[in-house]
């Protein structure tokens, strides 16, 4: 007798592989058209035709996928072992092989990638309000009086600025000691920029010049305390010029577009807020050389000029001989034609005289006619002195010597004041040189053969006088001269052509040795 279940078998429609392979496909793609797996890529490969192959795994399954050569062109991210990922895609089937397998259209990076896709909004925002714009950024100072660090105290990062700024230029450092990451810390790095913002000039805490925000390497979750909202703020509102030195080089937080100067390194941080103090000595000291030359040329080009002008002008006195002689003649013309008149007018009165009728007439007359000449006399006179007066004072006019004076003594005050600070230079410039000069001498007469006489040594000097620095031309029987500090004295060579070994002498022992 037959079971109820293989009658039911037995109603069963048969199918073939194909169709149940084309019913689970359909099943498949339409149950799970659209799904977002989470996973970690392994055996990614890339074929020729351009489609990549890989594997998404976990830790107890793994599931086939697939990316189509246009969708692998748009990816953002490329496939990598290990790298964990969530993908966006659709299931299908593979009946070739009885398999199933997601079509992948867009990748992006699981845990971190979130955080990332955070960050890149949260960055777009922040610039769209301006907080990123060049033109706001302030310039460092060239050389700050106080330098502030926002940094943890305990870590390395602190200790690598205080060296590198004592290397280069030692100056105050004011440390704000904050967490560098975890619960807190932005809140905490947020109020220490705003505290050093807070100090007033000249109180009893100095208020930095210059901030410098840092800390060390470390993973994007390490540094999401300089990529949060209230720092950046904090950073981009400080009216202090802020240089962030956040991570190591390749790390980037929002902090650092925020900033007015961004550091590779904490070190690079320090380098940058102070330049190099003997670099700066070296620049003052050729700028005083080229000073002292710029003035000595400035004071033999005024001398030149000055001795130019001098030879350029005439005298004065032999500017108005002319003048002055000219003159003279006028005046001894004026009296040849004084007498002249008064003769002239003489013989006139002698004539009238003739032809008065009574002398007390003629008298009278002739009185008459002397003080009309008189007055005439004094009218021409008169008017040619004043004619004289106007002809010098036109002349005097035209020679100024008042301004050539006044040029002659702006020169001499120009030449005086260059002298004077001339010998201010000199006198600030001998003690240093004097100075100098004696520490010299004193190393020259302590190098000195005969400071080497006074110390207990003795030059020999054979027969000729020649100094002999060897016992290789000394011979016996040959005499030599022996020269002391205080004096010379004659010794004898004895002894045999080969040196003798001088036995080690005792401790205490202050006898001067032989020579031979």
């Amino acid at each position: 007798m037959t079971s109820p279940e293989a009658r039911s078998a037995h109603n069963l429609p048969e199918r073939s592989v194909s169709e149940l392979s084309a019913d689970l496909k359909r099943t498949v793609e339409e149950t799970y058209a659209r799904v977002r797996v989470r996973g970690e890529i392994s055996q990614p490969k890339l074929a020729g035709s351009g489609h990549c192959y890989l594997r998404l795994k976990d830790d107890t399954a793994v599931i086939d996928g697939i990316i189509w050569k246009g969708s692998y062109q748009k990816l953002t991210i490329r496939p990598e072992e290990g790298l964990e990922v969530i993908a966006t895609g659709r299931l299908t089937t593979y009946p070739g092989r009885s398999s199933y397998q997601i079509v992948i259209d867009s990748l992006e990076l699981a845990g971190e990638g979130a955080l990332l896709k955070l960050l890149e909004e949260r960055k777009r925002r922040l610039a769209a309000e301006g907080l990123f714009d060049p033109a706001r950024k302030k310039r460092l100072p060239f050389l700050p009086r106080c330098i502030g660090v926002v940094t943890s105290p305990t870590g390395a990062v602190i200790r690598d600025i205080l060296h590198r700024l004592r290397d280069r230029f030692p100056l105050p450092v004011l440390v704000w000691p904050v967490l560098v990451q975890g619960e807190g810390a932005a809140q905490q790095v947020a109020n220490a920029i705003a505290g050093f913002n807070a100090l007033s000039p000249g109180g009893p805490v100095p208020r930095p010049d210059l901030l410098i925000v840092a800390r060390g390497g470390g993973s994007l979750e390490d540094l999401m305390a300089f990529n949060e909202e209230i720092t950046v703020r904090a950073v981009a509102a400080s009216r202090i010029p802020v240089i962030s030195a956040v991570g190591h080089e390749t790390d980037t937080t929002l902090c650092d577009f925020a900033a007015d100067l961004r550091a590779p390194t904490p070190t690079g941080a320090a380098e940058m807020a102070v330049p190099v103090r003997l670099d700066l000595l070296a620049q003052v000291r050729d700028d005083g050389q080229r000073l002292q030359g710029a003035t000595r040329r400035l004071l033999e080009d005024r001398a030149m000029r000055l001795e130019g002008l001098s030879r350029g002008l005439p005298p004065v006195d032999r500017m108005i001989e002319d003048y002055a002689q000219r003159l003279d003649d006028r005046w001894e013309r004026l009296g040849t034609a004084a007498r002249v008149t008064v003769d002239r007018r003489a013989a006139a009165v002698g004539q009238l005289g003739a032809r008065l009728r009574s002398p007390a007439e003629q008298i009278a007359a002739k009185q008459g006619q002397l003080a009309q000449a008189a007055q005439g006399l004094g009218a021409v006179v008169r008017y040619t002195l004043k004619d004289r007066d106007a002809r010098l004072a036109a002349v005097s006019g035209r020679l100024r010597p008042d301004a050539v004076a006044r040029d002659v003594a702006r020169h001499q005050r120009d030449v005086t004041a260059l002298w004077f600070r001339l010998g201010a230079a000199a006198g600030r410039s001998l003690p240093e040189a004097d100075t100098r000069l004696k520490a010299a001498a004193e190393r020259l007469e302590a190098n000195s053969y005969q400071g080497i006489l006074d110390r207990g040594y003795v030059v020999v000097r054979d027969e000729t006088g020649q100094v002999i620095d060897s016992r290789a031309p000394l011979k016996g029987g040959e005499a030599v001269t022996l020269q002391f500090r205080d004096g010379t004295a004659t010794a004898m060579v004895t002894g045999s052509e080969t040196p003798r070994r001088t036995p080690p002498r005792k401790a205490g022992d202050t006898r001067q040795e032989t020579l031979f």
